[in-house]
């Protein structure tokens, strides 16, 4: 174990996403949402497969001791990151990412229904602390359907965006069922060979030739994507999932950071309230995980992919 290299590894992780995400941010919804998750899984492929490489792990990542949980794994993890993306081109960045905060809340409220897991005093604070967050952010975006046009688009993406934590909290169901027989690096080599086909599903609604810079910064993208995957990863083979887990709260503040110099978005006051209370309520699951002795080291690492 090496923690300082591990939250250094996770920081890299949180800057590679965000950078993807502004990158794909930047085409202004020129491209579809299904297009730009080609992109962003088929040239992230090199770079999976240079870390699977350097991890001594590359003879081995292919090797599955059950196909189709894959198969699963990439409906519902290529379905949250097209939402996302298709979300992304619709809000300003910083309610994105407040928004994507609802996963780890709805993955605690899954894994009671769906796998048992027994919820107790404290987590079900935390889940209710963190709804309360995602409802202050949501509001505004939801009664903006008066507003007419602008308003409905900003609702809309908000929308797809809680519909993305949705889908990325069902991937984490997924991904605590497959780590009794699947390494990491398996889940991570089939969810971007999965992503990658399934997103030429979308083909029929509309594909578009991007122009020679949108195309520039969607192969940026994916390369982003694939260098934030592989660090994310390898991030957990140095310090446990308790302690880097929170950082994934700095993307907060480089999407406010970007968000403003970039994108020249302020997010409100309500914004920042309700993240505040999503990251608190993510922290506490994190920490209440902790103590009960169900960190989940690299099935995080391996689950994260969606964002994106």
């Amino acid at each position: 174990m090496n923690p300082k290299l591990g939250i250094a590894l996770k920081l890299g992780a949180v800057v590679a996403f965000i950078a993807m995400q502004s990158l794909i941010k930047s085409t202004g919804g020129r491209v579809p949402a299904g297009e730009i998750v080609f992109f962003r899984s088929f040239f992230a492929f090199p770079v999976i497969l240079a870390w699977l490489a350097w991890t001594h792990e590359l003879h081995v990542g292919w090797r599955t001791a059950n196909p189709m949980s894959h198969v699963w794994r990439g409906v519902v993890g290529t379905s949250s990151m097209g939402l996302g993306f298709a979300g992304l081109m619709l809000l300003p960045l910083p309610e994105v990412t407040a928004l994507s905060y609802a996963a780890p809340i709805l993955t605690v409220i899954f894994a009671a229904m769906f796998l048992g897991e027994e919820v107790r005093v404290v987590r079900i604070f935390a889940v209710a602390l963190g709804m309360t967050g995602v409802v202050i952010v949501l509001a505004p975006q939801l009664t903006a359907f008066s507003e007419g046009h602008l308003g409905a688009t900003r609702a809309l993406g908000a929308v797809l965006v809680l519909l993305s934590a949705t889908f990325a909290a069902l991937a984490q169901i997924f991904l605590r069922k497959m780590v009794a027989h699947e390494r990491a690096a398996t889940v991570v080599f089939y969810f971007t060979v999965s992503s990658t086909l399934f997103s030429l599903f979308t083909i029929p609604f509309g594909w578009v030739l991007p122009s020679g810079r949108d195309a520039l910064v969607l192969i940026l993208a994916g390369l982003a994507g694939g260098v934030g995957q592989g660090l994310l990863t390898s991030s957990y083979r140095f310090a446990h999932a308790s302690l880097v887990a929170p950082f994934d709260y700095a993307s907060m503040l480089l999407a406010i950071a970007i968000g403003y110099v970039v994108f020249a978005e302020v997010p409100t006051g309500q914004t920042l309230a309700g993240a505040t209370l999503v990251v608190a309520a993510g922290i506490l699951i994190i920490w209440r995980e902790t103590r009960l002795g169900l960190d989940r080291d690299k099935p995080r690492g391996a689950g994260a992919a969606p964002q994106g």
